[in-house]
């Protein structure tokens, strides 16, 4: 197949022959991790997408997310699926060291949170029912504290897994814990664990891993993507108690991130991928999901995701299943293009930044500006606007269907669409530091096992 592939692309490109002059380099590997969310890319492959743009290109899966983004440091790939912490935390020297930015945002939802079996049935006296008998949605953290709490007075660690410090997941599942009251602990210089001052201890586990990590009793629950979730849920050892959509309502996902030098190297390469890219989101959402389980049964392949389609498709077509029979309708768990998913909002970079200062990742206090000044280093939307341009005028895309005024900042997040009712300004992020009750204020630092200032 993927010969045959390689031949109609060479025919494209003798056809079009401006267009391969046009492109700097046309031979592209791109990494991934195996997660749903990397649809955009498979789509992109499967569907020709990248083809029609003269670019040949490879995907190759990632044993885990710094194997990733040391591939596409080092040029070994030219692009990734990554977490959206990655090219921001490269950026400002934060673990690996290097100027990555990113041009097209992949998602918006897509996470969950799972707990053991034997976790949620000490949760559940804590969780209002429905009057079927169902836990109320969404579930907070508050009903886990008891059980941290005792766990602690039997001098048992309260052990949960996410899949790197800079991801998602980390900053999701601390703040579903801080919303409920329990700390998550904090990083300093010193001290990269995450664990000063914890309630609940979060290590990295690789996100296919999870499952097997929770059955084996190593940790008690996890933040991960799907279908990892879904996945416990069908091998029954687990119950996933809060989606990141209800966390917080069409957050931020992952990003296609790029080193700076490629942006600048190969523009026009850089644009024909976001606008693949762009109609595979399109593809994904288009007719309101009608493509998705086409989507599910590309994933569901080894060379993707790898696994089951019906454990994909428990989550990628609209619902979400939390136990056993629980199955409730959740059309935007995953969000590909919808809402202008794929734009890179400047608002949602300060965002993870905020984060990052929130538990000591960065250790100082920083101005407004400087929250402004790296997310517009990292966050490319003219990259964007400028491959989004030429879809519509190709007329493979509507123009209404992209955001061409916007300085770059979402509407502040409604306090409704956030578990703990605080609302967030990507223009004002120490205004949203102070608001948050658990996490570093102003100047504190972590010096130790204590915050100073």
């Amino acid at each position: 197949m993927k010969k045959l592939l390689l031949t109609l692309a060479a025919t494209t490109a003798l056809a079009n022959p401006l267009l391969a002059q046009d492109l700097e380099k046309d031979e592209l590997t791109f990494g991934f991790i195996k997660l749903t969310d990397m649809a955009p890319l498979a789509v992109a492959y499967e569907q020709g997408y990248f083809l029609d743009e003269g670019l040949f290109v490879t995907l190759e899966a990632q044993a885990n997310w710094k194997v990733l983004l040391d591939g596409v440091i080092d040029g070994k790939l030219d692009g990734a699926h990554m977490l959206a912490g990655q090219p921001l935390a490269a950026t400002i020297g934060y673990g690996t060291a290097a100027h990555i930015i990113t041009p097209f945002s992949m998602d918006l939802n897509g996470n969950g949170i799972t707990v053991s079996n034997a976790v949620w049935e000490e949760m559940k006296p804590n969780i209002p029912m429905n009057a079927d008998g169902k836990p109320q949605h969404p579930i907070s953290a508050s009903a886990l504290a008891p059980v941290v709490e005792k766990y602690k007075s039997e001098g048992k660690p309260f052990n949960m897994g996410m899949v790197f410090p800079v991801s998602t997941h980390n900053y999701e599942l601390r703040y579903w814990l801080a919303a409920g009251g329990l700390h998550p602990g904090y990083y300093s210089t010193e001290n990269i664990s995450g664990q000063i001052g914890a309630d609940v201890l979060l290590s990295v586990t690789p996100p296919p891993q999870m499952p097997a990590t929770l059955e084996a009793g190593t940790i008690y629950g996890y933040c991960v993507g799907e279908p990892w979730n879904q996945a416990a849920v069908f091998k029954g050892i687990g119950v996933p108690v809060i989606t990141d959509y209800e966390l917080w309502k069409n957050n931020p996902e992952k990003v296609f991130g790029i080193t700076a030098e490629f942006a600048e190297q190969y523009p026009n390469t850089t644009k024909a991928v976001v606008k693949a890219l762009i109609r595979a989101a399109i593809w994904l959402d288009e007719n309101d999901n009608a493509n998705r389980m086409e989507a599910v049964d590309i994933l569901s392949r080894p060379e993707y995701v790898g696994a089951d389609a019906e454990v994909i498709a428990n989550s990628m077509t609209g619902t979400f299943e939390y136990e056993k029979g629980d199955k409730r309708e959740v059309p935007d768990f995953n969000v590909f293009f919808r809402y202008n998913a794929t734009y890179p909002y400047y608002s949602d970079a300060v965002w993870y930044l905020t984060q990052m200062r929130r538990w000591g990742q960065i250790a100082e206090a920083k101005s407004d500006e400087w929250y402004d000044e790296v997310a517009k280093s990292v966050y490319k939307p003219e990259i964007y606007l400028d491959a989004a341009r030429a879809l519509v005028d190709e007329g493979l895309a509507n123009e209404a269907d992209f955001p061409w005024d916007t300085d770059g900042y979402k509407a502040p997040t409604p306090a409704a669409d956030i578990i703990d009712g605080i609302p967030y300004d990507g223009k004002a992020p120490n205004a949203y530091l102070e608001s948050l009750p658990i996490g570093l204020k102003a100047a504190q630092t972590v010096v130790g096992t204590e915050v100073k200032g």
